[in-house]
């Protein structure tokens, strides 16, 4: 394992840089930080380019051969780190995911909120979805906040990142895929009529909900009831009920 203890050291700067959005597209990479994360990493097919660890952080972690590792001291690794108290552990992947397959989906339209977005995967994969479609204007998937939030799912899920969501819907309908549009003004959905077995659930944006041309391609347009004085739900804790009853 080859050490780096200066702050300025190209390597660092450049890990660095994976906190932000324009870094991870520059290097087509992300960091994923903790033993779990990083286990899981490992345990995937994505490419592992490198892993970073603390000076004296676990021995017992076991290092796969032919993969470089870095050992760094505390203020380097803190430096490259988004949390507060990190473990120790962190790697470097590539940007590629595995690509849509299967044939239960969730569509995200605009949801911004990482935490929404990574709990929205980690319930899809729980439920057992396929995998997720998220429209341009989403919170990076690759973010710090929502990988964290996925808590290892986003490496067992298939992603779709189309850059025309309408469209995107319109073929998979073609294909006799349902597409259902979660709205306050939709039919009850637990008496929606009958879904076709392959089918994808969108949820909207935080504040908007579902946008019109979105909206305009779905074959169903539905809405959690709510007998309590709330207006509305989270996207997240909305996506989790329909998500589940869908697959029951």
């Amino acid at each position: 394992m080859e050490q780096i203890s200066s702050l300025k050291n190209p390597r660092v700067a450049a890990w660095r840089s994976l906190q932000d959005r324009k870094g991870r597209r520059e290097q087509d990479a992300f960091l994923v930080e903790g033993a779990r994360m990083v286990r899981e990493a490992l345990a995937s097919d994505f490419e592992v380019r490198a892993l970073l660890v603390r000076e004296g952080f676990d021995p017992s972690f076991p290092l796969p051969a032919g993969v470089p590792a870095w050992s760094l001291p505390d203020h380097v690794f803190a430096s490259v780190s988004d949390t507060r108290t990190p473990q120790g552990i962190a790697a470097v992947l590539s940007r590629r995911v595995r690509p849509l397959s299967g044939s239960r989906f969730v569509a995200l339209d605009t949801v911004q909120d990482p935490g929404n977005v990574g709990t929205i995967i980690r319930t899809a994969d729980a439920a057992g979805l396929d995998g997720v479609i998220l429209s341009p204007d989403c919170a990076d998937l690759f973010s710090p906040k929502v990988l964290r939030s996925t808590m290892g799912s986003v490496f067992r899920m298939t992603f779709a990142f189309p850059p025309d969501l309408p469209s995107f819907l319109r073929s998979f309908r073609g294909r006799g895929f349902s597409v259902l549009s979660s709205q306050l003004d939709g039919d009850p959905f637990y008496d929606r009529r009958e879904v076709a077995p392959r089918w994808i659930l969108v949820i909207g944006n935080e504040g908007n909900g579902v946008s019109g041309p979105v909206m305009a391609e779905a074959t169903h347009r539905l809405c959690l009831p709510m007998r309590g004085g709330a207006e509305s739900l989270n996207a997240a804790i909305a996506a989790g009920i329909m998500m589940y009853d869908l697959c029951r």
